[in-house]
């Protein structure tokens, strides 16, 4: 079975909330009139070029899977014009903070997928994006709820199959076990490479990193976060020199 086969099994009963608060008038029209013209059709077949999914041309596709409010992505789609986005987010008042900051910069680099990010994982071509962030995702913390993360492994092989080579998926948590729990999995992957040269480079955001209202209230609490960069390899059998295997000699370590 599919992830995205698994997660229409489970659709009567979303891990998670799907709104919160009321919408404003304004907030609830933007789903009317930008989200369609935003919005990725997976009905129909992905391009064979991802920038043919943007207006203006983009050199290069990032993914960023649960962006929250949008902070973080409306940030980096300022910053990177030449750069195209697609964000996905199936809570709508986290949707609508997003749509509202799309309008008021006027980003025409950001396409959006309001729903379950395993259909969207499915629907892009292989080896199609840059890089893939996944910045402070529900961590599910009971022993009982871990089958609800994002981090699987069949969902670090969907990552691996959408990604360039050398492309980056990047993740952020100020939990603890959620940091453990990912090294794990993308360590026992011969499809990635975790990036970091010394111990201490998980507590270091990655450059350009836009910092997020979650991370602020984290930091504040007293919880450290942990950030970690995996580059995508070519696969294959691990050698005593391979890199790959360095990196979870690191793991270990830290």
């Amino acid at each position: 079975m599919s992830i995205s086969d698994r997660s229409k099994a489970r659709r009567g009963a979303f891990f998670g909330r799907r709104k919160g608060h009321a919408l404003r008038p304004r907030q609830a029209e933007l789903f009317d009139t930008l989200l369609p013209r935003l919005a990725i059709e997976l009905a129909r077949p992905a391009p064979p070029d991802l920038a043919l999914l943007f207006p203006n041309p983009v050199d290069s596709v990032r993914l960023e899977i649960g962006f929250g409010g949008g902070e973080h992505m409306i940030e980096q789609a300022e910053q990177h014009p030449r750069t195209g986005f697609i964000g996905v987010e199936p809570f709508v008042n986290g949707m609508a903070k997003a749509l509202a900051a799309i309008e008021l910069k006027n980003l025409s680099n950001i396409r959006l997928h309001f729903d379950d990010a395993v259909f969207l994982l499915e629907w892009l071509p292989s080896a199609s994006l840059a890089c893939v962030d996944l910045i402070y995702p529900d961590p599910w913390p009971k022993r009982r709820h871990w089958k609800r993360r994002f981090i699987q492994d069949e969902s670090v092989a969907a990552i691996a199959r959408i990604l360039r080579p050398d492309g980056e998926f990047r993740f952020a948590t100020d939990v603890a076990d959620y940091a453990a729990w990912t090294l794990k999995h993308l360590i026992r992957s011969s499809d990635f490479t975790w990036t970091a040269e010394r111990a201490d480079d998980w507590r270091h955001a990655w450059s350009g990193f836009s910092a997020t209202r979650y991370e602020a209230k984290a930091m504040h609490e007293g919880r450290a976060p942990c950030y970690l960069i995996f580059r995508r390899t070519d696969g294959g059998s691990r050698t005593a020199d391979d890199p790959r295997r360095r990196s979870k000699d690191r793991a270990q370590g830290a």
